[in-house]
Parts: structure tokens; sequence; C-alpha cells
């Protein structure tokens, strides 16, 4: 992983360029300044420690009785679009620096298309193999995600993994997930001869990934650390159509852009009957 873990502050070197042409992703350490951060884990620790719902982007759950669910992921589920209703996801989602590498990676013109931020608490199920294409549809093309570690993200509290050069793969139609272990019912399987490997992430690190890879996490089995991470998608400029959940777009400049509907997809992660998805070309 040698070359794919270089800071590239104004862009991407050619070296990084042809890692993540081969591979399908890009790990940029120490991107996020620790006071960035610091900020970010501020606002949305806040949000969490109070519970109080924010219609349509985050919405816990308490049992009847006032208590809470043995699902962790119940009182502390992903919390969706922050660039909406917290200026600092915004402002991160927009940051001039991601749009230089994110356009780079793309070779185009990038547009915005969401940011989440997951808390996966010790004890939360993990989020089985999957590609976010399946979900944002992105089209002609396909999606890139720029993942940020708020914790550090390893194996033992469910960081995130991938497979490497699984990003020319057409989408594929998931199996079933165990439900025991992930908290979506869709698994899609390495292909014959891969497998997925841990990213390994610190604080303030991103990896950004084409939206066909294969990737996912295992649940979170470390008693007292948390899994924190800040999300954003994008697609390319040349790209005609999106699901319209992801409404209404962006470019870096904050102007919001203009797309068709692909018709079915959702929040990335969310579970629907993927017997109904058109084939791609």
């Amino acid at each position: 992983m040698s070359t794919a873990t270089q800071p590239a502050p104004a862009g991407v070197t050619p070296e990084q360029r042809e890692f993540y042409r081969t591979e399908g992703y890009l790990i940029v350490r120490g991107f996020w300044p620790p006071e960035v951060i610091a900020e970010l884990k501020l606002v949305v620790d806040g949000l969490a420690a109070k519970g109080e719902p924010i219609p349509g982007y985050w919405e816990p759950q308490l049992n009847p009785d006032g208590s809470l669910d043995p699902d962790p992921l119940k009182r502390y589920p992903r919390m969706l679009h922050l660039h909406r209703h917290q200026p600092i996801g915004k402002r991160m989602m927009l940051d001039p620096r991601i749009g230089a590498i994110v356009r780079a990676l793309l070779e185009d013109e990038p547009i915005a298309c969401q940011s989440m931020v997951y808390f996966k608490p010790p004890g939360s199920r993990g989020q089985a193999l999957h590609q976010d294409n399946f979900y944002l549809m992105v089209r002609p093309g396909t999606c890139l995600a720029a993942w940020t570690a708020i914790d550090p993200a390893l194996p033992e509290n469910g960081g995130l993994s991938l497979v490497p050069g699984t990003h020319d793969l057409p989408l594929q139609c998931p199996g079933q997930a165990d439900g025991t272990r992930s908290f979506v019912n869709n698994y899609v399987p390495p292909p014959a001869g891969k497998q997925a490997i841990p990213a390994r992430l610190q604080p303030g690190d991103v990896l950004f990934f084409n939206g066909s890879v294969i990737h996912g996490s295992e649940p979170n089995t470390h008693p007292t650390m948390w899994r924190r991470s800040f999300i954003s998608h994008y697609m390319p400029t040349s790209a005609e159509e999106i699901v319209n959940w992801y409404f209404p777009l962006h470019d870096f400049n904050g102007r919001v852009i203009e797309r068709r509907s692909s018709g079915m997809g959702g929040p990335c992660g969310a579970d629907y009957d993927w017997s109904k998805l058109e084939k791609f070309a």
C-alpha cells in the first residue's frame, strides 16, 4: 500500500493516480488537521448526546419505556446529509483540496452528491461487502467516495475493508448478508482470487475509492473504542443520472447542479429489492 498513502495536499502525484487507476482506491494520510477533526467530533457528538431527531436526516430510537435498544445503531444510526444542516458538513464536503483530489481521480469536474456520518459504537454490527454505486446509481460511469476517519478505523473496532482491483466490475446483484454481523441485508462476495483487506486509518486520514469497489466492515468488537467516520460522495460532471434522493447536487462553488433521476436507489446502505435493478450498460 505504500504508493497509496503519501500526502497530496494540492492534488495527487502521478504515482498516486496510477495506483488509483489499477487498484480503485487511494489513502491520503493526515489529510484533515487535528483541529478540523476535533470540530467535527464536537458537532456530531453534541447532536448525538442530545438524542433529538433531525427529521429526515437523523432519527435515533428508544424503546417505548425510554430504555436503550440492545442494538446500538438504533440509538446511534447514521446521520444523513450533514452538509444540509451543519455548516462543517458543507465545508468539508466542498473543501477545495478534496475537490482537487476528486477531480484528478475522476479525470473530470466533480459534483458533490451527499455527506453522512457513521457513529458505530462498541457492539455495533458492520455493513456487509457492497458497492456504493448500487445505491447512488450514477450513470454513465460511477461515483467516488471520500471516507474520513474521525476515530482510528481498525479491524478490532469495525474499520473499513476493501477488495483492491474490483473497480472495473459491473454492479453485482447482491446475495443475503449475515444479519447478526451486518445491519443491511445485501452482500456482494469478492470475485475468485480476490479478498478484502483492512484499510487501517487514523483520525484525519481519507480513503478515496471508486463506487464499484467492493468494500464493507465487520462488527465493532472493541470494548470501548467507537469508529466514527464522515463520508462524502461525488460524481463526474459527465454523468447524466443519479437517484433523486441525492438532489440537490452541488458543484465546488456551492451552486446547484441539475441531473436526471436514474430511478431506483436510495441512501447508501439502505435495503431494497435488488431484483428490480435495471441492468447497466
